[in-house]
C-alpha cells in the first residue's frame, strides 16, 4: 500500500448514507474528489445480493488507481479480485480469511488494543484500525479510545495505522496531529456535498 507524507483519505461505504442504489455514483464523486482507498461495507445483505454492485466498485476504484476492499467477505473478495479485505474482531481469524482471500490487502480492526495490532501484524495483517476516537453515527455503541493508542501503536507496529470513528471536518485536526498513516470516515464523506467534503478533509490532512 503507497502511503504519503500525509495520512491517507480511507472513504468507507454505509447503507443508509449510500444506499446500492446510488452508492456507485456516490463513490463516483468521491474518486474524483481524490480520496485514498475506498472500503464497501454492508452488514445486512447476501454475497450474491451486493457481488455486481462490488464489481463495478472495483472497476471504478481501478479506473483511479485507488484499492477498493470489501469489509468482512472474503469469498466475494477472492471471487471478484478485490485489493483487499477488511475484519473485526466478529470476523474470522487473519490466517484463515487468508486461505480464502489468498493476495492482496487485509485490514484488521483493532479498537483500541496494541496488543491485538501485534498479533495482526505477526498473522500478517497489511494495516490495523484503531477506534472509535469520538462518537460514531454508524457505530454508536462503539467504546471511545484514547487518542494515545495511535502514538502506542505506531512505536509498536511496523505496518500503517489507521484511525476511524466519528472523525469529522470538526475534529480531523486532532487526529492528524497523532499522524496516523490512515484517517477512515463514512459520514464526513459521504453525507451531504460530497465532492466538498472531500475537498475539506484533504486541506485539513495537509493536501
Amino acid at each position: 500500500m503507497l502511503l504519503k507524507e500525509t495520512p491517507l483519505l480511507y472513504a468507507i461505504t454505509d447503507e443508509v448514507l449510500t444506499p446500492d442504489e446510488s452508492v456507485i455514483e456516490q463513490v463516483k464523486t468521491s474518486l474524483e474528489a481524490g480520496i485514498d482507498i475506498l472500503q464497501y461495507r454492508n452488514k445486512t445483505k447476501s454475497d450474491a445480493e451486493v457481488k455486481e454492485i462490488c464489481i463495478a466498485l472495483q472497476k471504478l476504484c481501478s479506473e483511479y488507481k485507488v484499492p477498493f476492499i470489501i469489509d468482512d467477505r472474503p469469498q466475494l473478495a477472492e471471487e471478484i479480485g478485490a485489493d483487499g479485505l477488511h475484519i473485526g474482531k466478529d470476523d474470522m481469524p487473519i490466517a484463515e480469511a487468508r486461505k480464502i482471500f489468498t493476495k492482496g490487502i487485509i485490514g484488521v480492526s483493532c479498537y483500541g488494543s496494541v496488543r491485538k495490532a501485534l498479533e495482526a501484524e505477526a498473522e500478517g495483517a497489511s494495516y490495523v484500525a484503531f477506534g472509535s476516537f469520538f462518537p460514531s453515527p454508524t457505530k454508536p455503541h462503539s467504546g471511545i479510545v484514547s487518542l494515545s493508542v495511535i502514538q502506542k501503536a505506531k512505536a509498536a507496529v511496523k505496518i500503517p495505522v489507521c484511525v476511524i470513528g466519528g472523525i469529522s471536518i470538526d475534529n480531523v485536526d486532532t487526529l492528524v496531529l497523532e499522524k496516523p498513516d490512515m484517517i477512515s470516515v463514512v459520514s464526513a464523506v459521504y453525507e451531504g456535498d460530497i465532492k466538498s467534503n472531500v475537498m475539506h478533509l484533504l486541506e485539513k490532512l495537509g493536501r
